[in-house]
């Protein structure tokens, strides 16, 4: 660790040294901000027409154009959609500093004919010269765009991206990743560095429904990156670019409300966003804030099954069926602060600061048909999650001489996933009351082995289906009650998780030459991560232990509680009626003061918390230094090599606690453990790009990238789940490689004329070490337990191709004109071996990689004409393994169904400041829908209705 670190500052001693030798050499640079009546334009193409040199303009539309030359010059100033400007210009010695530069829509092209209020073509501009002048391959979309369909957060705003695809949870999108690739192997980054994640289960994923999309200005998605980026990004990374001071005043302000069909309720929607200039455009200012609340349902009807068993043919019986209701509000809130401060052309420094908050209130109300113990159970918890992200970053960029630009900054970044329920009794987390009523009439629908199947698995064909479930009572009446369902356990689940990440960078960037830049950098980042997950306080009462004596069990009917929660039928998306599993749950209050001295005491509940709950809290640090350096060549006029290599040190130390059980009677012990685990990343990267004239480019890369192993499993605890059924246990594995990837990329891209692409390219991914989580059932002293832990396999390789076209049919005539279209597609094929059974008895399975799908496309249809704008909008996600279970072997692997959802909106143009628009969400209403190793073995079916909204835009000062 001392080594690289001594590396890191020896390269920020020879970046010292370049700056005291450049900065004598100031020349003739020429600064500039290139604008338009819709803002900044970034990407745009900056030429000299009397010197060979050629730059393209920042995310903020500023540019730096080396002249070399004193006197007269002209320079060229293009943009995708806008007529070419010439400049005549008076170089002097130094900085020759233009200003604003404002560019005007080209007459002849469809820029200035699509152009009106609201439309999409300025926006699409400003991403396609992102991309067209990048050097990594990347895919970008601009805010407006985001705003034009109905995605509230962040990680909703991506999907519509080629190669991206979004996990769900509760009919709302949380996580995102590139190229179906695990979750995790996306790197997300906000303003370029990774995004700390308070993720429950302890990966690296970054939860995204935290982010109201209004604070976002950009998004860039780099599938082949380089050097100066972050190196953890196997599937890519995901840069969001948050709103920045703008060149004029502006301010904005939307309003909407709207209707759940599931809860039938309603939510409401309102952004704000105000930026200006003072001291003579020097300080520049951007505040934004956003807030969206919403009522919203979901049923979800599980499955669980006897995998434990040792039968083969009897783990695919039917262990518990579960209906689940959840009947909530949701509310994300979100402050962005952008500001800078230009000091004179060639130095700035910027600030920003954000803090959102999401709120997710959801009661949970679960009936199950127990059929191992021939008995129902039904819980019930008052859930309250609440995640942070919040942070503030500096830093500056300074134009040392012609030659050297310099930019530095540091920052401070807390995510926070945490519960303040119940609110009194000391012990904070998540609390479930289980009740349980025996069924003593048993069931008429078992097979001839006496297990329950679903028809196609059971030996004489006794099942039915999931979608028209039967609990196959002998005793029609003997049904829920709750004057039978008894007080069993009481269970605080904690679930508390943070992450602290502490951030310093500082790059160089050095004209070498007309045809040589160089760049290189050093970063360190410090991050400090706390968990409480799978930590569990348990209470019972003596008489469900055979404790003598023991107070009577409480039944349900006993306790203080309120009506089933009005909205949409109860499991109305299913055939017949289930009716039969609502019961009335338990007040706030009540369920809260269950855990209360004076309810447990009375009642005889004594804590029967395991002796191991320690081991699943730990604490750690991880310390990464990086350094990097690059050489942008452009060989010819068409041909650009960028070429590098990163490095990165990772150091990381975890504290928790280790449970051994030995000695005759067994007796538990909890000691402290503390894992190290320290790895070097060396990430060589080459990147072509040949321009085949102005309007396409052909791309060609090889990178190697990496992903660290999550801390949830690498920590030397163990995390017991008391409330699942079967039980859970969760394993650490201090062992855990990181996982590497060598990457093969070609893309091509042709831009048309009026606003729209064409794009194809293919990829290669030859991948060691990945980690998969295992999953196997286990008997422990006696009980079932569904046992997981991570693990490495060997090689696996993942090969894909993508193609998209944005097309507007502007040949057309009169109002077909006004259609166009946005199709991207693409295909992935990830091969894996995971080896199963043991000595001499070793097979491979294949599989695909976890969470990746074989096929995703977003179709969009969109009309923009005569202040109109409509668009109706599908996102398609394959199937995706997500538990490999290396014991039992494909046929118990837990998939994801494929999933299509519609989406829809409109906006009509009142006049230039005015807007009226309407939003509409999962017009499809699909289910989300995994199964077990069989498509028709179900495991879970989630419905959560169509929502919608309508509101008004006002651009107050543009």
């Amino acid at each position: 660790m001392m080594h690289t670190f001594t590396n890191v500052k020896k390269l920020t001693g020879l970046l010292l040294l370049i700056l005291f030798s450049t900065t004598s050499l100031l020349a003739q640079v020429i600064k500039g901000t290139i604008t338009s009546k819709d803002g900044t334009l970034p990407g745009a193409s900056i030429h000299g027409l009397t010197f060979k040199l050629s730059t393209s303009s920042d995310l903020n539309g500023e540019f730096t154009l080396n002249a070399q030359l004193t006197g007269k010059a002209k320079i060229a100033i293009s943009y995708i959609g806008y007529a070419t400007k010439i400049i005549d210009l008076e170089l002097s010695s130094g900085v020759n500093a233009l200003g604003n530069i404002e560019m005007i829509a080209e007459r002849k092209n469809s820029l200035s004919e699509v152009t009106i209020s609201g439309s999409m073509a300025p926006s699409q501009a400003k991403a396609y010269s992102i991309k067209k002048n990048s050097n990594a391959i990347m895919d970008v979309m601009a805010a407006d765009a985001i705003g034009k369909l109905p995605d509230r957060n962040a990680a909703e705003a991506v999907q519509r991206m080629q190669g991206v695809a979004v996990a769900r949870y509760h009919g709302e999108a949380d996580q995102a990743t590139v190229r179906g690739t695990p979750f995790a192997w996306t790197s997300t980054l906000f303003n370029g560095n990774r995004l700390p994640s308070s993720n429950v289960m302890g990966n690296r994923s970054s939860v995204l429904d935290a982010v109201p999309s209004e604070m976002i200005q950009y998004v860039q998605v780099a599938k082949a990156i380089t050097p100066d980026m972050e190196g953890d990004a196997i599937g890519g990374s995901i840069n969001f670019i948050t709103r920045t001071a703008p060149t004029s005043r502006q301010l904005n302000l939307s309003a909407a409300g709207g209707y759940n069909t599931f809860s039938k309720n309603g939510t409401y929607n309102a952004s704000l966003a105000y930026g200006d200039r003072f001291f003579n455009n020097k300080l520049g200012l951007m505040l934004s804030g956003a807030i969206w609340d919403r009522q919203w349902g979901a049923d979800s009807f599980d499955a669980s099954y006897n995998t434990g068993l040792a039968d083969p043919h009897q783990k695919k019986s039917i262990n518990t069926i579960m209906y689940k209701r959840y009947m909530g509000s949701r509310q994300t809130m979100g402050v962005n602060l952008g500001t800078e401060y230009k000091f004179d052309a060639s130095n700035k420094v910027f600030f920003r600061g954000m803090l959102n908050k999401f709120d997710d209130i959801r009661p949970v109300y679960e009936s199950y048909v127990d059929y191992t113990n021939s008995r129902y159970q039904y819980n019930y918890r008052y859930s309250h999650y609440q995640t942070s992200l919040k942070g503030a970053e500096l830093g500056g960029e300074h134009q040392l001489s012609s030659r050297l630009r310099l930019d530095w900054a540091v920052s401070d970044y807390k995510s926070k996933y945490y519960l303040e329920t119940p609110p009194t009794y000391g012990t904070k987390g998540l609390p479930i009351s289980t009740f349980r009523q025996k069924i003593t009439g048993g069931f008429n629908n078992l097979s001839s082995d006496g297990k329950r199947y679903w028809a196609f698995d059971s030996p004489n064909g006794v099942g039915g289906d999931p979608m028209h479930f039967d609990a196959g009572l002998n005793n029609p009446a003997e049904i829920m009650n709750a004057d039978k369902l008894l007080l069993q356990q009481l269970v605080i689940a904690q679930l508390d998780n943070s992450e602290h990440d502490r951030n310093a960078q500082l790059n160089a960037k050095i004209n070498v030459s007309q045809k040589i830049n160089l760049k290189m950098g050093g970063k360190y980042r410090h991050k400090y991560r706390e968990s409480t997950y799978g930590s569990s306080i348990v209470f019972m009462p003596g008489a469900a232990m055979g404790i003598p004596s023991s107070p009577p069990l409480v039944s349900l009917s006993q306790l203080e509680t309120k009506d089933f929660p009005s909205g949409s039928k109860f499991f109305g998306a299913m055939d017949g009626n289930h009716n039969q599993y609502i019961m009335n749950p338990l007040t706030k209050n009540q369920l809260f003061n269950l855990f209360s001295n004076d309810f447990l005491s009375p009642n005889g509940f004594v804590n029967v918390t395991p002796k191991t709950n320690p081991t699943a809290l730990y604490n750690g640090k991880e310390e990464v230094a990086s350094a990097y350096a690059m050489a942008e060549i452009d060989a010819t006029d068409q041909l650009k090599i960028i070429a590098g290599v990163r490095n990165e040190y990772t150091s990381m130390e975890l504290k928790g606690s280790k449970a051994v059980t030995a000695g005759t009677p067994a007796v538990t012990t909890i000691s402290e453990s503390t894992v190290k685990n320290n790895y070097n990343a060396l990430l060589p990267m080459l990147h072509l790009k040949y321009a085949l004239n102005e309007k396409s480019n052909l791309r060609a890369a090889y990178t190697r990238s990496f992903i660290r192993p999550s801390f949830g499993d690498m920590t030397p605890g163990t995390s017991v789940d008391n409330t699942k059924n079967p039980m859970s246990i969760s394993q650490g594995n201090p062992n855990l490689k990181p996982t590497f990837s060598n990457n093969f990329d070609v893309m091509g891209e042709y831009y048309f004329d009026n606003i729209g692409i064409l794009s194809g390219g293919a990829f290669y991914k030859k991948i060691t070490d990945v980690v998969f989580t295992d999953a196997s059932m286990q008997n422990i002293n006696g009980t079932d337990f569904m046992v997981t832990q991570a693990k490495n396999l060997n090689n696996s390789t993942l090969f894909g191709f993508e193609a998209g076209i944005n097309k507007r049919f502007d040949f057309l005539n009169g109002f077909w004109s006004g259609f166009g279209t946005e199709f991207n597609y693409t295909y992935i094929d990830s091969k894996v071996k995971v080896p199963r059974g043991t000595g001499n008895n070793i097979s491979l399975d294949k599989s695909s990689l976890p969470n990746q799908s074989k096929h995703l496309f977003n179709a969009i249809l969109f009309y923009e004409r005569d202040r109109m704008m409509v668009r109706l909008a599908g996102n398609y996600r394959g199937a995706s393994v997500e538990t490999i279970n290396q014991q039992l072997g494909p046929d118990f692997y837990i998939w994801t169904a494929a999933n299509f959802t519609v989406d829809a909106s409109a906006t009509y143009t009142i006049n230039k400041h005015l807007k009226a628009f309407v939003e509409l969400n999962n017009l499809s209403n699909e289910p989300v829908k995994t199964y077990l190793g069989d498509r028709r073995r179900l495991t879970t079916s989630e419905w959560y209705g169509r929502r919608g909204q309508a509101g008004i835009r006002w651009d107050i000062v543009r």
